[in-house]
């Protein structure tokens, strides 16, 4: 059994540490932390409709469902990214969060909360794994639309219902240093196990 990691698994331990220098030498509080957070819901989104664009490109009847699919997708995973963001926004935003959750509401939020370059990491991130797995290693070619479809929302709403449930406790707590690294390590540990996981599902099939 192959136990190396991915060279994607260290692109996504090192976008993910960027919070632990935010919080230890920026000042981030929980809003920033968990904004970030909300921020990669949409990278995870934009990654997945490029993966669903080049899925399968030789097969013309994948294309027919490209044009359904796709469109669904952004309506549906949007309208779930937009709730999530409001739900950010209430719980965490306080006066960071008073530009209302639209794009110049999101790029004011992400201005003053400080975390322009950690969400810049998490796109060099998932634009890593998304050109060295998914195109040069053939996942394109093992996997559906279907599965393509449903995948972000496996690895999202696991995370982020853990992310926001502690993030609430860390505030209540006052968020303390130590709680705020506790809450980036969850993050880093639960995003890794899914990675990992999703690497060894679209792995190719060992030769005979």
């Amino acid at each position: 059994m192959n136990t190396r990691w991915p060279l994607s698994a260290f692109a996504l331990i090192a976008a993910n540490a960027v919070p632990v220098v935010g919080v230890l030498f920026y000042h981030w509080t929980v809003f920033s932390v968990i904004l970030l957070y909300w921020c990669e819901n949409v990278v995870v989104g934009a990654f997945n409709i490029l993966r669903m664009l080049t899925a399968e490109p030789r097969d013309a009847g994948v294309w027919v469902g490209k044009g359904c699919l796709i469109p669904f997708f952004c309506v549906h995973y949007g309208f779930f990214t937009f709730v999530h963001g409001e739900l950010v926004l209430d719980l965490f935003g306080g006066n960071l969060g008073h530009g209302g959750l639209n794009p110049a509401g999101l790029i004011t939020a992400v201005r003053r909360a400080g975390i322009w370059y950690g969400v810049l990491f998490l796109v060099l991130s998932h634009a890593f794994s998304f050109v060295h797995n998914y195109l040069m290693s053939g996942e394109y070619r093992r996997i559906g639309l279907n599965q393509l479809m449903s995948q972000p929302y496996a690895r999202v709403i696991v995370l982020h219902v853990t992310i926001l449930v502690g993030g609430f406790l860390v505030q209540l707590a006052g968020a303390p240093l130590p709680a705020l690294l506790l809450l980036v390590a969850l993050k880093t540990a639960i995003d890794l196990r899914a990675h990992l996981a999703e690497r060894a599902k679209l792995a190719p099939a060992p030769a005979a």
